[in-house]
């Protein structure tokens, strides 16, 4: 690996990591590298000089990034200095002396891949109107605390003791029932419906109304309160012309439309797993609600938000003709950003938090995940597979983790435990929920003996486990072995199960020849790569089974078959509503040909079929079979018993006279006959007849 353009700085951080400068130099030919034990102290004049004299200065300590970005700043070289980290995810481990070759590895993927290309964004600009909806008191209580840092409305949802409304009538007020909340940061729209006979919005908070009501059922709130209240209507003739009350109000919803949201509800008006940013629901707790505020400031302004995933509608699955097939995506989504728009599906960028698990359960790669690529991601796990593998290592185990949650955890292990064993070389994403079964098995296929996603960051680790359950099956049968695993370590705290899944875990098998492939940006086309890959090369064909003609998988894999029982009648439905062209209609006869490579599972033959002839069964098969059209089904052709002439296929035929056969106008047999007959051969046959009824032998 080159990397003459670059300066590569390592840091053994006062000499607590075993860095092997020569060999590391060695290995990654010309470019120039050294050996420092204090660069972030002692020796920080010497980066100083090296990123004076021009060129990329890569330096292998992200944990003083911040210093050494201000040193650059003060040289004019902020956009020559580049950090990756060496110590957590390889020196720190009780096999720090055996991980120069994953070393390698990694210094050659952090300072020689391109750069990626950048990804499609979306700008939301988000301003200070902030509405917060709860309890009058609650309500009110942060408004006027916070009033001088936004622009403040309220509504009020319901009363809650002698609360007053503010002597200055210094942002809006109003009261009712919510009725709905949609939208994102710098876009909420929140309606609701006033309950109350006082309208806020009218009121002038004169004040008149709760001197006047007998019964004392108005407070300072200039609410009614309905349970004292006798209807004297004291409080409307003393309101005059303001008329800020009515009794007999029917209002329609009202809705305003603001930039943030604080919900004080005790039942909040957005319920999702991950609630949209601007949004905060933090119940009635002071604490949290401090936290909720606090945290709210930091949505203000204008920001570039990356468009996480795309779409390509053509390979969608979700719906035909009204009839639905996939939905996983729109099941998955913890934001509620995916949504059905007839046949195809929508994806709003403004919810969407790009955990890319959308992507990982698409059947057909309708939804790809963009950060990174596939393409991008694929590239640095082949360069630091191909480099750990020249720099000597073996039984190379890939771990994908999330950038942020993932990486705490990484780095509590290498600070409190045994480290990262040596050959398991991480791998930081955005999101591990986007690493899919095309990703696992590529990986595979690129040359890593294990993959591993550990779970930290993710909202739910159903969908990964499923993956890895569908790869597992396939890999057992091929003789690699449960090559893959999900690790369920929420956060720092549990590096211990981390430690446990890497260093107790058996040895897989991997392939004995890496693919020399990268990986596609379509998600089939990199699955049927590394498939054929793993097939090649597995390790069953040696013993004296040999490989498995046909591989069994769980519900909801993206491969298998589909079955017609001899209810099908050829109608040729499923044909239209297949989205990939497993199922089709033969050119020259009645025939229904199959392809199952091509098969998502998706079910939308099986939705479409009037017949209920067909089922799904979830399996790969093995052979080259599985690229090649069979006979699902055949028939013979039905032809008119009068002329000969073909009328279509026989179980149609046969099907369309046994549902009309206990019709009144098909009674007889003469007339049931006629139905075996093509349209010109019944029209004689009723001339004919003269026990037949003409139309101009009817009579009113």
């Amino acid at each position: 690996m080159r990397n003459s353009s670059k300066q590569i700085r390592l840091c053994d951080c006062n000499r607590t990591q075993p860095l092997d400068g020569e060999r590391l130099g060695s290995l990654l030919a010309d470019g120039e590298l050294t050996v420092h034990h204090a660069l972030c102290r002692q020796e920080l004049p010497v980066l100083e000089a090296a990123l004076g004299g021009g060129g990329t200065v890569a330096v292998s300590c992200t944990q003083e990034s911040a210093l050494f970005s201000e040193l650059a700043d003060s040289v004019n070289a902020s956009q020559r200095i580049q950090f990756f980290n060496l110590r957590e995810n390889a020196g720190w481990s009780a096999e720090g002396a055996q991980a120069t070759p994953k070393m390698a590895a990694l210094i050659a993927a952090a300072t020689a891949l391109p750069e990626v290309e950048p990804v499609p964004a979306v700008q939301i600009s988000a301003g200070r109107h902030l509405v917060i909806i709860g309890e009058a008191g609650v309500a009110l209580g942060w408004a006027e605390r916070l009033a001088s840092g936004f622009d403040v409305s309220v509504l009020i949802t319901e009363r809650a003791g002698d609360v007053e409304l503010p002597a200055d009538n210094d942002y809006p007020v109003w009261s009712g029932k919510p009725v709905g909340l949609k939208g994102h940061l710098g876009a909420f729209e929140l309606s609701w419906q006033q309950q109350n006979p006082i309208d806020l919005e009218l009121c002038v908070r004169c004040n008149a109304c709760v001197k006047a009501c007998p019964e004392g059922a108005i407070g300072f709130d200039l609410q009614v309160d309905t349970q004292k209240c006798a209807e004297h209507r004291s409080c409307v003739s003393a309101c005059g012309s303001v008329g800020a009350i009515d009794f007999a109000r029917v209002d329609v919803a009202r809705k305003e439309t603001f930039d943030l949201v604080l919900d004080l509800s005790v039942e909040p008006l957005i319920k999702r797993v991950e609630l949209p940013d601007g949004y905060a629901a933090p119940g009635r707790d002071p604490f949290d609600q401090a936290m909720a505020v606090q945290g709210l400031g930091e949505f203000v302004g204008e920001f570039d938000k990356p468009r996480y995933v795309a779409y390509e509608a053509s390979l969608c699955a979700h719906s035909r003709s009204r009839k639905t097939g996939c939905s996983n995506c729109i099941e998955v989504c913890a934001t509620e950003a995916i949504r059905p728009a007839g046949d195809q599906v929508v994806v709003d960028p403004y919810l969407c938090k790009g955990c890319g698990t959308c992507s990982t359960v698409c059947p057909s790669g309708a939804l790809s995940f963009q950060y990174p690529r596939a393409t991008d991601l694929g590239n640095e796990v082949k360069t630091l597979l191909s480099e750990y593998r020249r720099a000597g290592g073996t039984d190379a185990w890939v771990l994908f983790h999330a950038a942020e949650a993932g990486a705490k955890v990484i780095e509590r292990l290498a600070r409190r435990g045994r480290g990262l064993p040596a050959r398991v070389i991480p791998v930081e994403v955005w999101s591990a929920d986007a690493i899919g079964l095309d990703m696992m098995l590529g990986t595979l296929a690129l040359g890593a003996c294990q993959v591993a996603v550990l779970g930290a960051g993710s909202h739910d680790l159903a969908p990964l486990r499923a993956q890895a359950g569908h790869a597992n099956a396939v890999l057992s049968a091929l003789g690699y072995g449960d090559a893959v695993s999900i690790v369920d370590a929420a956060d720092a705290d549990a590096w211990p199960q981390l430690e446990r899944a890497l260093w107790n875990a058996p040895l897989a098998r991997g392939v004995a020849r890496p693919a020399s492939f990268r990986l596609l940006p379509k998600k089939r086309e990199t699955l049927e790569l590394a498939l054929q890959h793993l097939i090649a090369e597995a390790p069953a064909a040696q013993t004296a089974a040999g490989v498995p003609a046909v591989v069994a998988l769980k519900p909801g894999a993206p491969f298998g078959q589909v079955l017609a029982s001899d209810a099908c009648t050829l109608c040729m439905a499923c044909t239209g509503a297949c989205p990939a062209g497993a199922l089709r209609a033969s050119n020259d006869s009645y025939r229904l040909d199959f392809i199952e490579r091509n098969c998502l599972q998706c079910g939308l033959c099986v939705a479409s079929c009037p017949e209920s002839a067909l089922t799904l069964e979830p399996r790969l098969l093995l052979s080259d079979e599985a690229r090649r059209a069979r006979k699902l089904r055949e028939a013979e052709t039905f032809c008119c018993t009068s002329c000969g002439k073909p009328m279509g296929a026989s179980p149609m035929i046969e099907a369309m006279i046994a549902r009309l056969s206990g019709h009144s106008m098909f009674g007889s047999t003469e007339q049931l006959a006629r139905l075996r007959m093509c349209g010109d051969c019944r029209v004689i046959d009723l001339m004919k007849n003269e026990n037949s009824v003409k139309a101009w032998d009817m009579t009113e």
